[in-house]
């Protein structure tokens, strides 16, 4: 009896695993609900308040700092040195983690900021803004997940799940910058 119900017991690595995706889950929808809120009810008090319109400047060094890291670590990877790829990715996500807090804390003070452009940069502009938005939301979970697995050892899940995050995580940091160049560039629409 006492062999049968030892069986039906969660294993520890599962329970573990468990416990990570859980937490993995409320940071995620926790940092989408803060930008949410921000982004579409907060909306910020452009004048009031301290005078942060230098993060964006941050922010956009941040991305780039982030997509250079992240090109790094897989050169890294590729050549074998795992001690390198680990600072790289890890400095990434430091410097992305970074970015989202400038970020966050940016829009939360300003609010939006609006693309002044018309014709086909404005569309053009949408369009990578779009497909920014997008994929950014699914950054946080998909590096948690990757240094998670990388963290325990579990480097098969670790790859797999890397050959996913790294090219989603390097055009969201590309685009990152992209965009800020395109809004500071954006003439108002005569």
């Amino acid at each position: 009896m006492k062999t049968a119900i030892s069986n039906l017991s969660t294993p520890p690595q599962v329970a573990s695993d468990r416990r990570f995706y859980v937490f993995n889950g409320v940071i995620s929808v926790a940092a989408l609900s803060f930008l949410a809120y921000i982004l579409l009810f907060h909306r910020g008090a452009p004048g009031a308040g301290m005078d942060l319109r230098f993060l964006p400047a941050v922010n956009a060094s941040l991305n780039a700092l982030s997509a250079a890291l992240l090109c790094a670590g897989y050169v890294a990877i590729r050549n074998r040195a795992q001690r390198l790829h680990k600072y790289c990715m890890v400095s990434a996500f430091a410097a992305s983690s970074l970015f989202l807090l400038c970020y966050l804390t940016y829009h939360f003070v300003h609010g939006d900021t609006k693309y002044q452009g018309s014709g086909a940069l404005r569309l053009i502009y949408f369009a990578v803004l779009g497909t920014h938005v997008l994929l950014s939301m699914s950054v946080v979970p998909l590096a948690l997940t990757s240094l998670y697995f990388a963290a325990k050892g579990a480097f098969a899940k670790h790859r797999r799940i890397a050959r996913v995050t790294l090219p989603i995580w390097l055009y969201v940091s590309v685009t990152g910058v992209l965009i800020f160049f395109m809004l500071r560039g954006s003439v108002p629409r005569g």
